[in-house]
């Protein structure tokens, strides 16, 4: 094995012991350690087929290069060998670069309307039917957890559960693809409300967390919170629940507020409430350790704000532009229908390149 690939030795030993570990029975009595037992072995398995690729490739290579100084009549095999000896290489060397940890989480999306009045309601309700076609093509479970709607028929704000279905490999991960949706996102069209036929400019914001598989992984004292109840109410404020169902749950020590009345009992809300606080607790967390070691990770966009985007979805002349990637494609219609992979690509490439520059360097 070269020089460069030594740290692949303790990768495949782990590798070994969790498939040992994932042979024990007790091991899945506790499901939250056995998820995070089978999210791992899945990263290291790329490491492992890729490395027994590598090994195979280079020692066809090598051995072919011995016969062609020897007999001339193997020469004519040499370039093809050396060629997938090379992408083989190349293969290993990106996939020993480090992941996300979370890339196999599933994920708490939140849609938020903002500067624009009803037309960014509007929007946000298209851009969540974006995400569920999005999630429906990738063969994942979404859920709505939460949702106040808005008088046209849009959101004000929602928020959705996306999950994978079993464990899938972590660049299959939703959190993997959808992260980087995270931020601000323009719209330009003409508004329903517009009667003159002017194209206005509104935006909604997008929040995206990965979720918490096990209560026990973000410890919360019950001490720490507040917690309220309330009547719950529709679109306009009218009251739709006779009984004071509605929680909402204030994380005293980080001001983390999350409030819950979909359901129509307090103990239902006051569970999905809980699910959504641990998920912003656990990016909270993970942005405090990212700046602790000076991570050149780049958070998302907590603000609602038209200069702060990350994309726009330009109606009239039916382009999906990222402004982060440089993405620029003439089909919105179809983005706006779920098909959305193309534009997640060129976040994931970009994002796959710094890495490999920053592995290099």
């Amino acid at each position: 094995m070269t020089e460069s690939f030594a740290a692949v030795d303790h990768l495949l030993a782990e590798h070994a012991e969790i498939e040992t570990q994932l042979a024990d029975p007790a091991v899945h009595a506790d499901a939250g350690r056995a998820r995070t037992l089978g999210r791992r072995y899945a990263e290291l398995g790329q490491v492992v087929a890729a490395y027994r690729a590598w090994r195979d490739a280079t020692d066809d290579a090598e051995a072919a290069t011995e016969l062609a100084a020897e007999d001339s009549s193997f020469a004519a095999e040499l370039p093809a060998l050396q060629e997938a000896a090379a992408a083989a290489t190349e293969k290993l060397r990106r996939v020993l670069v480090p992941r996300d940890p979370d890339d196999g989480r599933d994920v708490i999306l939140e849609i938020k309307a903002g500067e624009g009045g009803e037309e960014s309601a509007l929007f946000a309700g298209d851009l969540l039917r974006m995400y569920l076609r999005y999630a429906e093509r990738r063969g994942w479970k979404t859920e709505i957890i939460e949702a106040t709607d808005s008088d046209l028929g849009g959101y004000k704000d929602v928020q959705v559960a996306v999950k994978a279905r079993g464990q899938v490999a972590p660049e299959d991960g939703v959190w993997a693809n959808l992260k980087y949706e995270g931020g601000v996102h323009r719209v330009q069209r003409v508004p329903v409300t517009e009667s003159q036929g002017r194209i206005h400019t509104s935006a909604a914001g997008v929040l995206v967390f990965p979720e918490v598989e096990d209560a026990g992984e973000i410890e919360i004292d019950p001490n720490e919170l507040r917690i309220d109840v309330y009547r719950s109410s529709g679109p306009g404020g009218q009251s739709v629940n006779t009984t004071d169902s509605a929680v909402r749950i204030t994380h005293l020590p980080t001001g983390i507020t999350v409030s819950m009345q979909n359901e129509k009992s307090q103990l239902q809300n006051r569970e999905q409430a809980m699910r959504v606080l641990r998920a912003r607790l656990l990016a909270a967390r993970q942005e405090e350790e990212a700046a602790a070691a000076n991570d050149l990770r780049r958070s998302q966009v907590r603000t609602v704000d038209r200069s702060e985007r990350i994309r726009t979805y330009n109606y009239p002349e039916n382009r999906i532009a990222d402004h982060r990637t440089g993405y620029k494609a003439y089909n919105l219609d179809q983005v706006l229908d779920g098909d959305l992979e193309p534009v997640i690509r060129s976040a994931i490439d970009a994002d796959e390149a710094a890495r490999l520059a920053a592995a290099a360097s």
